[in-house]
């Protein structure tokens, strides 16, 4: 197997691991080369605290209770006397009786070292005095025991000449042994570590990897033109994302394929009929007509009926394979039925005057709905077209728009021969003509029916016909508000 150092699997493993390295290298600096600074930090600040709590209890009958507490809780040496060496407290000559009652008090190793601090003492008033705090901390080396003691002074009575001086001693024991503990502990705690990380970084890495790597199958097969194809995003949003997206941008692909095919497929078979009239009658104007000016003319005028038909048939087939394949989106607004019924039929009023149609409109009151305006006036105009087509002498048509609590009816009724129930349920269909349909000589596609079919489907609307032979039919919508 290859060995990708470059992949993503890869490299979230070796980060994973180098950052569980580097916390283990922090904490062993942190536990072995600094634990002998920060113990004498703490010990320096912990001395510092317990000082202040006497200088603020100094002058108070308390002081010494307080100093026996102090004493009980802590590894230290405390002592105060005056400048002329009168002591003021010292755990070693005052106060015999509480010693002996409380026989908890003494701590050995402190008071072993009795004789030490007080050699020490001298050094550490002489550079408090000098010193311009009232407050000095000194660490004290005994080269006969290797080991460190911490040497606190504070002023807490300035007067001339009666200063009070407040000596604490905190031993520094040796942190060799706790380093080396630690150190033990720590090799345990580097291998049990950096085994969970790698556990868990190639766990991690590869409940990444692999939802990326199907991605990537799928997405090698899409750009080769298998189209539709669906992508799996595993477990993390901004993944799932990612294949979605690529769900929906295949999806679309789909559509725009399958719109390229309809289209082809269309124009090769639908425009082969005008194409071959254009051509013949343009040629029987050449060899026949070309001197007669009156078959002439009506040879031009064939020609520019099927020029029309061709440009109604292209409008029509790209109208109907853009919204059969869902590229062609619909733009809801909410707009009054009534108002947009109302322009479309002055448009017809030609057919009322030269033709005698009578065409009515029964609609109460402003109806409201949401839907493509551009869309319905399509569809309107579609059924009333095909109402005055297949209209007999009677030549009534009627629109009307009833409205229900939750949606609007619009019916278009024409007074034709009617349609063969077994015929219902093809009339939908593109180029389909009911064979018991006498039409009007009008211009059409043939695909007026399908075109309102793919438009009502895109709303969501419910629609049909009710037909009986020699009585009409009525073409029906209905639209939610």
């Amino acid at each position: 197997m290859k060995f990708n150092t470059r992949s993503l699997k890869f490299k979230l493993w070796a980060y994973f691991v180098l950052f569980a390295a580097l916390l283990m290298l922090i904490l062993w600096f942190l536990q072995i080369f600094f634990l002998r600074t920060y113990y004498e930090e703490m010990k320096i600040a912990e001395t510092r605290r317990i000082a202040n709590t006497i200088i603020s209890q100094y002058g108070q009958e308390d002081l010494i209770e307080s100093i026996y507490s102090i004493l009980q809780k802590n590894d230290l040496y405390i002592h105060i006397e005056t400048a002329n060496d009168t002591i003021i407290f010292s755990p070693i000559t005052t106060d015999e009786e509480k010693k002996e009652e409380d026989s908890n008090f003494f701590q050995p190793k402190v008071f072993n070292a009795y004789g030490t601090y007080l050699k020490e003492k001298a050094s550490v008033r002489k550079k408090l005095l000098s010193s311009s705090n009232k407050t000095i901390s000194i660490i004290l080396s005994d080269p006969n025991t290797n080991t460190n003691t911490l040497a606190y002074g504070a002023i807490l009575d300035s007067t001339p000449g009666k200063e009070v001086i407040l000596y604490i001693f905190s031993p520094l024991y040796p942190v060799e042994s706790t380093v080396d503990i630690l150190a033990n502990q720590l090799i345990y705690v580097t291998i049990i570590s950096l085994i969970l990380a790698f556990t868990l970084s190639l766990y991690l890495s590869n409940r990444i990897a692999k939802p990326i790597r199907e991605i990537t199958k799928s997405a090698t097969k899409l750009a080769k033109g298998e189209y539709g194809i669906s992508f799996q995003g595993g477990h993390y949003s901004e993944i799932v994302l990612l294949a979605d997206t690529l769900t929906h941008t295949s999806k679309e692909l789909a559509k725009t394929e399958t719109l390229q095919r309809d289209l082809i497929s269309n124009v090769s078979h639908d425009l082969r009929t005008p194409l071959t009239m254009v051509k013949s009658y343009a040629e029987m104007i050449r060899d026949l007509s070309g001197d007669n000016p009156e078959k002439r003319l009506k040879h031009l005028q064939v020609i520019i009926d099927e020029a029309d038909r061709l440009n109604l048939l292209v409008n029509d087939l790209l109208a109907l394979s853009k919204m059969q394949s869902g590229v062609d989106s619909l733009k809801i607004t909410n707009f009054n039925l009534k108002e947009v019924i109302e322009s479309i039929l002055h448009s017809y009023d030609i057919y009322a005057e030269k033709e005698g149609y009578n065409i009515s409109f029964n609609c109460p009151s402003d109806i409201l709905i949401n839907g493509d305006e551009a869309r319905i006036k399509q569809v309107i105009s579609n059924l009333v077209d095909n109402a005055l087509r297949y209209s007999n002498d009677i030549k009534n048509i009627v629109i009307t728009l009833k409205e229900k609590k939750n949606y609007v009816r619009c019916e278009i009724a024409d007074s034709g021969q009617g349609i063969d129930p077994k015929e219902l349920d093809h009339i939908w269909e593109r180029y389909y003509k009911a064979s018991s349909n006498h039409s009007r000589n009008t211009v059409g596609s043939g695909l007026g029916l399908s075109i309102v079919k793919e438009i009502l489907l895109l709303h969501n609307a419910k629609f049909g016909v009710e037909s009986k032979l020699g009585e009409g039919s009525t073409f029906w919508f209905e639209l939610k508000k």
